[in-house]
């Protein structure tokens, strides 16, 4: 359902700390004008811990507004099970087509309560949930025996991975329903993951390189890995740039120089280190992103 590249979207902010809602409907259009299958609203990368319910609603119902074309998978995930089903029915409520929910995070649960939680979801909604495993953020692992288990369930259709173990992503392949997608959530693994048989992206590097990431994507999809892999190496040193801080720091500074916001990030989030400047500005050079 949501094969492909998925942008995770930044959240443009005005200097004032504000929603940047022109900045927004731009990114949006940018992103569809070039290849990006899937937008995601409200995750790690568009800051969604530090936006208010509010915010969080208003910033899923832009996306939906101006896309065109892309589907719409709206970050809605919580460590508090009731506010993470509160945010989905929300979301659900403005005409998305699914949920990416991230793993509880710092009250590091057992397996089986990670279980009851996405269960709670998405029985609370009537539209498909995507889990999100990213260990390095939430503290805890979705294991692969989990991820099958929750696979039994019809309305969560699948997960994106990052937790950086290709052991793991290899055990949920090959037991997987075929039904269930796996996708990568980690650009630097991509490429050895479509090889593996997931099925797409949700990529921070397509903030501002989407036609970059949506070709290499589609070439593995075709079986054409020969020439999905000069891509991936054209693209690789942004894949690793882009975390020399914490994301979204450098996704936001790259987006600032190509003119989708002004960098603006809130607290405790601060803006990218000056001795990173000429390492992201040479990734820009490079892939003459601007």
């Amino acid at each position: 359902m949501f094969e492909g590249t998925a942008t995770a979207l930044i959240t443009p902010f005005k200097k004032d700390g504000s929603l940047d809602e022109e900045g927004l409907r731009r990114l949006v259009s940018f992103q569809e004008e070039n290849g990006v299958s899937t937008l995601v609203p409200c995750g790690s990368t568009g800051e969604s811990a530090t936006l208010s319910h509010e915010e969080h609603i208003k910033v899923v119902n832009i996306v939906r507004d101006q896309a065109k074309s892309a589907k719409i998978l709206a970050g809605a995930g919580s460590n508090s099970t009731s506010e993470a089903v509160l945010l989905s029915k929300a979301a659900e409520d403005l005409g998305v087509d699914g949920i990416l929910s991230i793993s509880p995070y710092y009250i590091k649960p057992t397996q089986e309560g990670i279980y009851q939680h996405y269960v709670s979801i998405a029985e609370s909604v009537d539209i498909p949930v995507v889990v999100y495993n990213v260990p390095g953020r939430t503290g805890s692992n979705i294991t692969a025996e989990t991820t099958l288990k929750l696979a039994e369930h019809p309305g969560i259709i699948g997960i994106k991975e990052a937790s950086g173990n290709i052991s793991q992503v290899g055990d949920i392949l090959a037991k997987k329903p075929k039904f269930f997608e796996v996708m990568s959530g980690d650009d630097i693994l991509t490429f050895a993951m479509l090889t593996m048989g997931c099925t797409g992206v949700i990529s921070v590097a397509s903030n501002c390189c989407p036609n970059l990431v949506s070709q290499m994507v589609d070439f593995c999809l075709k079986e054409k890995y020969v020439d999905a892999r000069p891509v991936h190496f054209k693209l690789l040193p942004l894949f690793k740039d882009l975390f020399v801080e914490s994301n979204p720091i450098p996704i936001k500074y790259v987006m600032n120089k190509l003119g989708y916001g002004n960098g603006k990030l809130r607290l405790p989030l601060t803006d990218l280190s000056p001795k990173f400047h000429p390492v992201l500005d040479a990734d820009i050079a490079a892939l003459e992103l601007i």
